[in-house]
């Protein structure tokens, strides 16, 4: 195994930099295909056309059904379905961005748990100035996020920290292909919980409602959020660390932000700025100090 203390090649960095970009993106996107769609019924159109027609054409991976339908269901319905819940009424995109970010620590903690990965020293300090960010952040969020909301970020954040763990045990894949064939699993119970919460009324209701900018949402949730980033992240995930690799993902609130400042007007106040750089400093260590370190010969 990779050792931990190893920085990312410079094309896996950039890679990485461009899920982040996607998925702090997709926040907005996200809100936009909630104006006519309730949650559940987006999650489940994203995940039903990740899944059909591509899988027509990809090979189902060298992995048992059990981790697939593990993986479909954390991500489908443990992450996504939850996270579109919360983000109906009860948060708003940028303040989720950042929330489920708390996944960069559920993740290291299973991975030490699970595989005993240790944890650098430069990536406690890292995590712990990236961390000062989010709390600014959290500190200024102005009544626009519930409890529930909380909660239930919280919780898609725990199963998206799970279905990491469950695509690094899977080993190597073509993550495509284990990205569209684990899609079907996240299916079954998001149709059952979006009948059961919903209604069929309502969701037949938003499908007819749903306008272009809709659809575009749903198509770029399933092509440009699923396919990619998720195959893409996976794919990192089983080349290295998970330590070296998860706190990528506090990039996701600088995009989240930016994004919702520039499509919904959101104002981005000093202290926003000063999260801003926080999180970036907190990258930077984590991601420099190797090289730097090398260099120096500490």
């Amino acid at each position: 195994m990779i050792s931990s203390r190893t920085p990312l090649p410079a094309a896996h960095l950039l890679l990485a930099v461009a899920i982040m970009a996607v998925w702090g993106t997709n926040f907005v996107v996200i809100k936009f295909g909630l104006e006519h769609l309730p949650p559940l019924t987006l999650a489940l159109l994203r995940f039903t056309l990740a899944f059909f027609p591509l899988a027509l054409f990809l090979p189902r991976p060298k992995v048992g059904w059990g981790n697939l339908a593990a993986y479909g269901m954390l991500i489908g319905a443990g992450q996504f379905g939850v996270l579109f819940t919360a983000m109906r009424a009860d948060i708003t995109p940028g303040l989720a961005s950042l929330v489920v970010q708390t996944q960069v620590f559920f993740t290291i903690f299973l991975s030490m748990r699970l595989t005993g990965e240790r944890v650098a020293l430069y990536q406690i300090v890292a995590l712990l100035i990236a961390g000062c960010g989010l709390a600014t952040i959290a500190l200024h969020t102005d009544g626009t996020a519930t409890p529930l909301g909380l909660v239930l970020v919280l919780i898609a954040a725990f199963s998206w920290s799970s279905g990491n763990m469950v695509s690094r045990k899977a080993g190597p894949q073509n993550m495509l292909a284990y990205v569209v064939w684990s899609s079907i699993f996240a299916v079954p119970p998001l149709l059952i919980f979006a009948l059961l919460l919903e209604g069929p009324t309502r969701m037949m209701d938003g499908i007819r409602a749903a306008d272009a900018a809709t659809w575009g949402a749903v198509v770029w949730q399933s092509v440009g959020n699923t396919m990619f980033g998720y195959a893409a992240w996976g794919w990192l995930l089983n080349r290295h660390p998970a330590a070296t690799v998860a706190p990528m993902a506090l990039m996701v609130p600088v995009f989240g932000l930016g994004a919702s400042a520039i499509l919904l007007g959101e104002p981005l106040q000093p202290w926003k700025l000063t999260a801003f750089a926080l999180v970036m400093a907190g990258l930077s260590v984590g991601m420099l100090w190797p090289r730097i370190k090398q260099r120096l010969k500490i």
